[in-house]
């Protein structure tokens, strides 16, 4: 068999009637890759190590992505050393699905993820995940604190050891663990009153106390600091070998609990609230919620909004837990600098999702709104001759997987509906794709979004029936008008459904490398159902 195709190639065996399949089976594994002096012949020269940072309900409330006042020194100087992604996304607002996309390297109609109950390996028993690909390609690889949603179903057999660090406990008076992570004795106080009252019919770890707390103990008393020990120990222990170290920090989710210390790094008068702490005008209410997750929380009122004093308090201890966890990273990056790793680890950081701060009068994650959906991403590889810019460039995170697979010389597998962005990595300006997708499940209803440079698109229902929702980012940055209904709109929205219907694989970037003719990626042949985005939505819509 031939072992190099061109694109053009490729398209014309597509046309001959043979599969995408076995075209794509015969093409190079770089077809969606870009060789540069990072990549080039990788696979015989060097092999990264990964440490792979996941930050639990991270928005980009960093001082890297221009937010002066908040302090997060640690990840502002690995932004330093590497690239800045300022417009990445998750496919879907919720931490479980959202991690599963990322580390399956499919998307939320294609994991069949789209709750908190459903383990990855329950609905995708024969899914690669992305610990899974680099253990068979031979490295040693480890999952700490919370990397996938559930730790111990989702992929357990992808780790080279049980996933470790801390974890959370159903017994009151027992070793206190993340959820929600409180130290206090206070609030243990708390909970058990509540716990009791309830009548004991939930588990012990379902009853939340206050949504904050700021305890003067010393950073290892909580998880997240007890987590950045493990992490040290294990890198000095796995040291010598080639390594994929996952470290998931579980902070800002809620409850805010981190540190007195961290608190005091802010005056709370001087915390700003959401500027627009108000439902966008004309916006269907399948597209807001009623931030459920935080209500569950001893003192928030079960109805209405926050007063001013209590959002100020939320908002300061979200600022907090960032600090605290930036702290955490700190102590983890330079241990790495410390063993002498630094020149031989890429490090990606990434948090799940973004956070509603009390925009459009809302709390939590759970929308298709840009605050949910844009969520931070920073990439630093050995050897880049970019390091501390930023590109502008609409991504995603089911392109992480394609992208450190190309990094570190393992191949690209057919299951992937996401695209390498090494280019970016050596031009952050370049052009690159057209579109960006997420999705968001209220009841039982799914709204699919597209993000364009200037637009965001989201179709609630099949044919938008139950509501459609346009915002133009470049007059109203912050989504406070749906401008769907407007007449000046209707083309606008006649694009951006039809760039909805056809999916992701119709937005990729042009590639132009050193091996293959320079097709635009919009011409590659479409998919069978059930391989991509477009073919899902078209098919959970009823309309292919």
């Amino acid at each position: 068999m031939k072992e190099k195709f061109t694109r053009r190639e490729m398209l014309t065996l597509s046309s001959k009637g043979i599969g995408f399949g076995l075209a794509t089976q015969m093409l190079p594994k770089n077809l969606f890759a870009f060789k540069d002096s990072i990549t080039s012949n990788l696979g015989e020269k060097k092999r990264f190590n990964v440490l792979f940072i996941a930050v639990d309900d991270l928005r980009p409330q960093l001082g890297c992505y221009g937010h002066e006042k908040m302090i997060s020194p640690n990840i502002d100087q690995l932004a330093k050393s590497g690239l800045v992604f300022q417009r990445a996304y998750c496919q879907q607002a919720i931490c479980a699905p959202s991690r599963a996309s990322l580390l399956s390297g499919c998307r939320p109609s294609t994991t069949h993820v789209h709750d908190l109950t459903t383990p990855l390996r329950t609905v995708n028993p024969e899914v690669v995940t992305l610990p899974q690909h680099f253990k068979n390609h031979g490295h040693y690889v480890v999952s700490l604190g919370k990397i996938f949603h559930h730790r111990d179903k989702d992929d357990p057999g992808a780790w080279s050891e049980p996933p470790g660090g801390p974890r959370w406990s159903e017994k009151p008076g027992g070793p206190r663990g993340f959820w929600p992570g409180y130290v206090s004795q206070e609030v243990e106080e708390l909970r058990r009153r509540l716990w009791k009252k309830s009548g004991k019919e939930k588990p012990y770890d379902e009853i939340f106390g206050p949504p904050v707390e700021s305890a003067d103990v010393f950073d290892d008393a909580y998880p997240d600091g007890q987590l950045a020990v493990l992490a040290i120990e294990i890198l000095r222990r796995i040291k010598n070998k080639q390594f994929f170290l996952a470290v998931g920090f579980y902070k800002p989710h809620l409850a805010f609990a981190c540190p007195k210390k961290y608190w005091n790094l802010y005056q709370r008068e001087e915390i700003d609230l959401a500027d627009n702490p108000f439902r966008p005008k004309k916006a269907p209410d399948i597209a807001l919620h009623n931030w459920g997750e935080l209500r569950a929380y001893h003192g928030i009122p079960q109805t209405g909004q926050l007063s001013d004093a209590q959002a100020r308090e939320l908002v300061h201890g979200y600022y907090a837990c960032v600090s605290f966890v930036d702290a955490q990273i700190g102590r983890v990056l330079a241990e790495l600098e410390r063993l002498g790793l630094r020149d031989k680890t890429i490090i990606v950081l990434w948090g799940d999702h973004g956070w509603h701060l009390g925009e459009h009068s809302l709390w939590c994650k759970h929308t298709n709104f840009e605050t949910a959906a844009h969520s931070p991403l920073i990439m630093s590889v050995p050897e880049l001759n970019n390091a501390g810019q930023k590109t502008e460039a609409l991504v995603e995170f089911v392109d992480i997987y394609p992208s450190l697979c190309e990094l570190c010389g393992l191949p690209l597998l057919e299951q992937l509906e996401g695209i390498s962005f090494v280019p970016l990595l050596k031009s952050p300006d370049r052009s690159w794709k057209k579109a960006v997708f997420s999705e968001c499940v209220q009841g039982e209803t799914i709204g699919y979004s597209v993000r364009t440079d200037r637009y965001r698109y989201t179709e609630w229902g099949k044919d938008g029936k139950q509501g459609v929702e346009i915002y133009d980012h470049q007059n109203d940055p912050q989504e406070n008008v749906n401008i769907a209904s407007f007449p000046e709109m209707e083309r606008v929205v006649a694009t951006l459904s039809k760039m909805l219907r056809e999916g992701w694989r119709a937005a990729l970037p042009e590639i132009n490398d050193h091996t293959h003719d320079d097709q635009s990626m919009k011409n590659i042949p479409t998919v069978p159902t059930g391989s991509g985005f477009g073919s899902l939505f078209r098919r959970r819509r009823g309309i292919g």
